[in-house]
């Protein structure tokens, strides 16, 4: 099968740093799917796993944590899926990913995509989706009836990203709540307006532009940005017992005893951990994608897809890696077909 991979991580503008390679076709077993790979999106752990170390594999390794596509053949302990149903997952970072025309998969983390989506449209939505819900829902501890939360309010830092495109339509549209959401060009300052924030603030001076709108301190922090950078911000922005959740990496100690005074809870949110450890409630995430697909049907939610790129080899691959290393991407960038 075609397959894009790497044997050694390198920067992204080397030739060498992604590859078209063949790899033999997988064989299904247990809980696993084997689906055929119709539209991959990428995000930024395609990147963060891409980067340059001092490892070369001695096969190919293929990355991506994004796709739809369609069942070929189910494990003999499969219950959910048939052979031809029409699905959208985010997969398992300790296995091979979907990069690739044929991957195997474990269906409790697999929905059936949303049927008024096409393939490309529904890729662009299970890392973000999944990320998104349990951030706001698992995580933060939101409330998904609308009228627990009211006067309730979230500050989402990085909202014109894929996972901020999300949790602003769920925070608002399934929660209820007020959303602020931060943005700085006059083309993200419309997506996130479009997706439905309440009001968007500029986070190169964010407790200014706060103070400015007249909202001093919000309930909830859901930072999808660079956690380093807002980490003060947020302790400064948090209301008393608020909630602050993350996603990116800091690379520097983080200073807990800044939140105790507002006995605020700060926890971190990967979507992987659940298939990582294969938690015992590891089918949460079939639930939560069959439940997003129910609100893409409702007309609820909508996909975050901004653009397609075709066909999936590694050339187009690695001009979307630099295209995400660079941080101007809004929305999601997806391939389709081989």
């Amino acid at each position: 099968m075609k397959a894009v991979g790497l044997y050694r991580y390198l920067v992204i503008d080397d030739p060498e740093s992604l590859l078209d390679v063949e790899l033999p076709q997988p064989t299904v077993s247990g809980h696993d799917l084997l689906v055929r790979v119709r539209a991959i999106a990428v995000n930024p752990i395609d990147t963060k796993v891409r980067k340059p170390k001092e490892i070369v594999e001695a096969t190919p390794r293929v990355l991506g944590w994004d796709a739809a596509g369609e069942v070929v053949t189910v494990g003999a302990d499969c219950s959910l899926f048939q052979p031809g149903d029409r699905v959208y997952y985010s997969g398992d970072v300790t296995r091979p990913g979907c990069n690739a025309e044929y991957q195997l998969v474990d269906e409790r983390i697999v929905g059936h995509m949303p049927l008024s989506l096409s393939f490309e449209q529904a890729a662009a939505l299970p890392l973000t989706s999944v990320t998104a819900w349990e951030s706001l829902f698992d995580r933060l501890g939101i409330a998904l009836d609308a009228a627990q939360n009211q006067d309730r309010s979230i500050l989402i830092i990085g909202a014109a990203g894929g996972v901020g495109s999300i949790a602003i339509q769920l925070a608002k549209l399934v929660a209820g709540l007020t959303v602020i959401a931060t943005a700085s060009r006059p083309d993200s300052v419309a997506w996130v307006s479009e997706l439905g924030a309440d009001q968007v603030v500029n986070h190169h001076a964010l407790t200014a532009e706060m103070a400015a709108i007249g909202v001093p301190q919000v309930d909830y922090i859901f930072c999808c940005s660079h956690t380093d950078d807002y980490f003060l911000s947020m302790v400064e922005l948090l209301k008393p017992q608020g909630k602050i959740c993350v996603i990116v990496d800091a690379f520097k100690p983080l200073d807990m005893t800044l939140l105790k005074a507002k006995s605020a809870t700060f926890v971190w949110e990967s979507m992987f951990t659940r298939s990582m450890f294969k938690t015992s409630d590891m089918i949460q995430q079939h639930h939560i994608l069959e439940r997003v697909a129910e609100l893409v049907e409702a007309g609820t939610l909508t996909t975050t897809l901004n653009e397609v790129v075709s066909p999936i080899n590694a050339a187009n691959l690695r001009a979307v890696h630099a295209r995400i290393e660079s941080g101007s991407a809004i929305g999601k960038i997806v391939l389709s077909g081989w």
